[in-house]
């Protein structure tokens, strides 16, 4: 029989070691108010789950050196996935979201979610293989799609460029071939969790915004991820914006953001200038190479989309805009459109330690975010109580 670790046992005094730093039976104590007794109790639970270890010994005030505990990273691992529309990473973590072995591929989403689900779930096999680790050693997987998520399900919904994917039972189908947890979400969301964990784990509030093909954003508020009633929190990339007058977008409407200043959007506006230029690499190489009429291109959209995140500033009031994405390989000169009107507009106490940079996970924002969605689950209080039965 395992050990019952009880909603106000083990499980949260494991929450208190997630962050890594030592602590001592005795801080565990006067931290959680328990007795040392019960502490040292619930300590040897954890450890025989392999989640903690210990990590040497405090500095001594004249008795024996008291014993440090910390999370074991290396207890157990994660997959993680990022699949795009045309390309995919999937990636092994660690408990501490550290990308310990990953590939790269081409992949096509509209194959459909089963051809395209079995190469994820054989490739993240192989994986773990190539390092001697087996599924048992699996704590969960996390999963981000280029379309409309309802989280609680994990079913895509009516996502415009999946076709055959719509409310498809994704954690259902990983589960028959992996027996874990699955948790999954849309693109920007896990973006924005990967740039918080990457690089600003100490900020709480953060806007990831994802400039490529579409426009999206990603919002955390108050240390949580915002998803809305239905999971499209931060769809930024169909407001409507002043610009945009008579402008169709693929989405039905007229004017919508995505339609001036996406990587799609840009190439069509330069092609119309007699420029040869298709796609949103070639709209990168063009910039590169100083072509004057890409760049002011460019800095338009950075001010088309700094237009509506001045809106988003004066909601959220963030301490981080992050922007990302393939376009944002561009580098300063979109961004500095996004300054030039955030920082115009916005009243100056919004302003004041506002930070807006690009993204410094860069391509791998993503897959680490899938492996913090599903670490985060696996390793809550109810996480933790369903591995010690």
């Amino acid at each position: 029989m395992g050990p019952t670790l009880g909603s106000s046992g083990a499980s949260d005094l494991f929450q208190l070691l997630r962050d890594g730093s030592p602590r001592t039976r005795a801080e565990l104590a006067m931290t959680t108010g328990l007795a040392r007794s019960t502490v040292a109790l619930r300590v040897e639970e954890l450890m025989s789950l392999g989640l903690i270890s210990p990590v040497g010994d405090a500095q001594s005030t004249g008795g024996r050196p008291s014993s440090q505990f910390a999370l074991n990273p290396s207890a157990k691992v994660v997959l993680a996935a990022d699949l795009g529309a045309t390309h995919a990473t999937i990636a092994v973590t660690n408990l501490s979201g550290t990308i310990i072995g990953e590939f790269s591929g081409p992949i096509d989403i509209a194959d459909g979610p089963e051809a395209v689900l079995d190469w994820m779930i054989e490739t993240g096999r192989t994986l773990l293989r190539e390092r001697s680790l087996s599924t048992a050693d699996v704590i969960g997987i996390g999963i981000g799609l280029p379309g409309p998520v309802e989280y609680s399900s994990g079913r895509p919904v009516n996502p415009p460029i999946m076709p055959g994917w719509d409310h498809f039972d994704v954690p259902g189908f990983v589960r028959q071939h992996l027996e874990v947890p699955v948790l999954v979400d849309n693109d920007v969301n896990i973006m924005a969790l990967g740039e918080q964990a990457f690089a600003w784990p100490q900020i709480d509030n953060l806007i990831f915004v994802k400039v490529a093909t579409g426009i999206g954003a990603g919002v955390i508020s108050g240390g949580r991820l915002l998803r809305g009633a239905q999971g499209v929190a931060g769809d930024i990339g169909h407001v409507q914006i002043a610009r945009g007058a008579g402008i169709a977008c693929q989405c039905g409407n007229h004017g919508c953001l995505e339609a001036l200043a996406s990587g799609p959007a840009i190439a069509h506006s330069l092609a119309g200038l007699g420029l040869e230029v298709e796609t949103n690499s070639s709209v990168i190489e063009l910039v590169r190479r100083g072509n004057m009429d890409a760049i002011q291109a460019i800095r338009q959209a950075g001010r088309d989309i700094g237009e509506v995140l001045t809106a988003c500033v004066s909601l959220m009031n963030p301490s981080v805009i992050a922007v990302g994405g393939s376009m944002a390989a561009v580098g300063e000169h979109l961004i500095a459109g996004v300054r030039e009107v955030i920082y115009t507009r916005s009243m100056p106490l919004a302003t004041t330690h506002l930070t807006i940079v690009q993204s410094a996970a860069g391509k791998n924002a993503a897959v680490i975010g899938a492996s913090i969605l599903a670490i985060h689950h696996a390793l809550s209080p109810e996480g933790i109580d369903r591995m010690a039965l």
